[in-house]
């Protein structure tokens, strides 16, 4: 029995050295990248990361970067990049010790790292042990994560503000929970940015060829000036900068006579993202009347089906698609007077089936469709089987 005292207190001390040395090694590597930009929020953070790193690229800087989102990426100081390897596909913030060990073997200026944290506490870790940021980014605060963060609005603030670096310097677009943002920031002396969207022009904007906001844009400006990189050479380096595989983007297909517009917003699965998305394709005249909308429902996500149905008067679609299950927890949040314009596809599909009764029932020649939700289950199928379809010429593009 003492024997096996013996050998339990051994392994343990070799495991304490090991975490100790570990530690010592991590937080060395950080040292030797002076710049450390932390992004988080709620939604367009990936986007964000890609915008900062691509402005300051187009500054002259060594810029490193990591996404999580839709599909995590290694970015590279050249922007190539590669997806982030994971041991049975599951995200853990400990692999963040491993980005910061690849990102230090090229001596970078920057690095930029989208937070791959949900839990308050592992925000905060995420933070004070793993990336130590000199400059922090909270985009915004959306109605989305409330389990893990919530229950209210207010406390998701809170819990962004656990990423804040102690000392340092946050960006925020945020606007509705600002005061709540300056106080958190005050408790750590740090010093909170508020950017104006406005600050961007829509000449600025053009210069994307793909779709993002003013608010994205801004934020990343703002980081940018904090460490003197010309406002127009970041904004080259961000209009060269590669898009995220989960960017908002507008695919146009033949099928038959009909061009079809589709829209996949399901990235932007909380009702504020998903109404800002559609706008701003309307905005952009990215998708024109006539508009059907596709909610893709999930039974372990009720509540927000019904939040995508309870959408459906500010989308104002001439057509309400309902696919998953259960469609009814959507039915039941759209209002009476639009329950006329619902068509139910609810249980499993096959995709064809999907992408002919989307199509089927209508005389226009160019229609625009737009999905939201979450694109888990029938949502998948549905973007691959239109993916199918052959692409409008580009002669034919209006």
């Amino acid at each position: 029995m003492l024997f096996l005292y013996v050998v339990l207190l051994f392994g343990a001390g070799c495991l304490l050295t090991g975490g100790i040395l570990e530690q010592r090694r991590h937080y060395a590597r950080l040292h030797r990248i002076p710049i450390r930009v932390l992004v988080n929020g709620i939604r367009g953070k990936s986007s964000i990361t890609r915008l900062c790193a691509g402005a300051l690229r187009g500054g002259g800087l060594v810029t490193t970067a990591k996404t999580t989102g839709t599909a995590a990426r290694f970015i590279h100081p050249d922007a190539s990049e590669e997806p982030v390897y994971r041991k049975f596909g599951i995200a853990n913030i400990v692999e963040q010790i491993g980005v910061v060990r690849r990102a230090a073997a090229y001596r970078p200026d920057a690095l930029v790292m989208e937070c791959m944290a949900v839990l308050p506490d592992l925000q905060e870790i995420n933070q004070s042990k793993l990336i130590q940021s000199t400059i922090g980014v909270l985009c915004n605060v959306r109605e989305d994560h409330l389990t893990e963060m919530g229950p209210t609005l207010d406390d998701v603030a809170r819990s962004l503000s656990r990423s804040m670096p102690e000392g340092g310097i946050c960006v925020t677009a945020e606007q509705d929970r600002l005061d709540i943002l300056r106080a958190e920031a005050d408790r750590r002396t740090c010093k909170l940015i508020a950017v104006d969207p406005e600050s961007v022009t829509d000449e600025e904007m053009r210069g994307f060829g793909w779709i993002t906001f003013k608010e994205n844009v801004a934020i990343a400006l703002a980081v940018a000036d904090l460490l003197n990189v010309n406002r127009q050479l970041a904004l080259e380096g961000m209009w060269a900068a590669p898009p995220d595989p989960g960017v908002l983007q507008v695919h146009r297909y033949l099928a038959g006579r009909t061009r079809l517009r589709f829209a996949n917003v399901f990235a932007a699965n909380d009702p504020q993202s998903t109404l800002m998305n559609i706008d701003q394709l309307r905005s952009q005249g990215a998708i024109g009347d006539p508009v059907h909308v596709v909610i893709n429902c999930r039974p372990d996500r009720i509540e927000r089906n019904a939040q995508m149905g309870a959408l459906v008067p500010n989308i104002s679609p001439d057509r309400v698609v309902l696919i998953g299950e259960p469609t009814r927890s959507a039915r039941a949040a759209v209002p009476a007077e639009w329950q006329d314009r619902i068509l139910d596809l609810g249980g499993r599909r096959a995709p064809e089936d999907l992408v002919r009764e989307l199509l089927s029932g209508h005389d226009h020649d160019e229609l625009s469709v737009v999905a939201i939700g979450n694109i888990h289950g029938q949502g998948e199928l549905l973007v691959e089987e239109l993916a199918k379809l052959p692409a409008e010429p580009a002669g034919q593009l209006r």
